[in-house]
């Protein structure tokens, strides 16, 4: 008879209320031989669902441990700050309703800015009847600098949708509908052709201010920007003198430097800039709890988990 295995839980008060309940459902649907067990003692916990803001830096009295699974997509708070215990795999989180989340936020964006809703909105506002003609999707190519799980699901949104689909990685890919590119040279492409440009990358060395004004100079005048993915791939002070320039249309931000952003920053009030509070990529906590679940299965099956974080790349 196989032994019980024990899910413990090392999250902030927030999380805890609600991923809990989704767990024990998840853990009791799965049919295996799991108890989720919030106050098991380290020494007992085989796999530990885990977020930083747990407060929980050191893991030597978990010697039973075999996997540590990260509620959240984005690992740079943990990389290099924290060392795990030797042979116990770290894993980030992808589960579908943040892939689902993220792609749609994207869209609804992407779509915005081709159909310039914003111009209607502010015509609305002023009472002014001014027709003009949208361009069309397959007229408007969109750049996406991150090709993961969720750049990817993006990707098949926009390319369903017939907008022309350039993708940057940091290693080549092939990808069905997208027009893929890596290194210097392939950025520089990327840049050069979106007329909407979509960051989605994780914040490594080298990624931070991956967007700078050099790289804004290449972008098609009038471009809009979308960043969901971390605050510090961008140069701020290179994209405010972007939209003053009129390089830049317009940019949607998420992701910043500090969130929540200070009240004195410049982004907030700005016309050109729209600030959304971090909320594109939200775990959802039905689907991460059978994420999670699944992970967990595929180690009890001698599989090999996945999204394993290696601290060398960053993610």
């Amino acid at each position: 008879m196989s032994a019980t295995r024990t899910i413990g839980l090392a999250v902030d008060a927030e999380e805890h209320a609600t991923i809990l309940p989704e767990l024990q459902r998840a853990a009791a649907a799965s049919g295996r031989d799991l108890v989720v067990d919030p106050d098991a003692t380290p020494e007992d916990v085989d796999y530990l669902v885990y977020n930083i803001d747990s407060g929980l830096t050191e893991f030597s009295a978990y010697t039973k441990l075999r996997a540590i699974l990260n509620t959240w997509a984005g690992v740079e708070a943990v990389v290099g700050r924290i060392t795990f215990p030797d042979g116990v795999p770290f894993c980030r989180m992808v589960e579908p309703g943040m892939t689902q989340g993220m792609s749609e936020y994207f869209v609804a964006h992407t779509m915005r800015y081709m159909i310039d809703i914003d111009r209607a909105v502010t015509q609305s506002a002023d009472g002014v009847w001014q027709k003009w003609t949208p361009p069309l999707a397959r007229q408007t190519p969109v750049g996406i600098l991150g090709l993961g799980e969720l750049g990817a699901a993006t990707g098949a949104k926009l390319t369903a949708l017939g907008f022309p689909v350039h993708g940057w990685s940091r290693s080549l890919k092939s990808l069905d509908g997208i027009i893929c590119h890596a290194g210097d040279s392939g950025l520089a492409e990327v840049l050069s052709k979106s007329k909407i440009l979509i960051l989605i990358l994780p914040l490594t060395p080298g990624t931070r201010e991956i967007i700078n004004a050099a790289r804004l100079a290449l972008l098609p005048r009038g471009a809009c920007l979308i960043n969901a993915g971390r605050g510090p791939l961008i140069d701020d002070t290179a994209l405010l003198d972007a939209l003053v320039s009129g390089r830049l249309r317009h940019a949607t931000l998420d992701v910043f430097r500090e969130e929540p952003l200070p009240p004195s920053h410049p982004f907030w009030g700005h016309p050109q800039i729209t600030i959304t509070p971090h909320i594109a990529a939200e775990t959802r906590m039905d689907t991460a709890a059978d994420a999670i679940l699944e992970q967990i299965g595929r180690d009890l099956d001698g599989a090999a988990l996945q999204h394993i974080v290696d601290p060398v790349r960053g993610y």
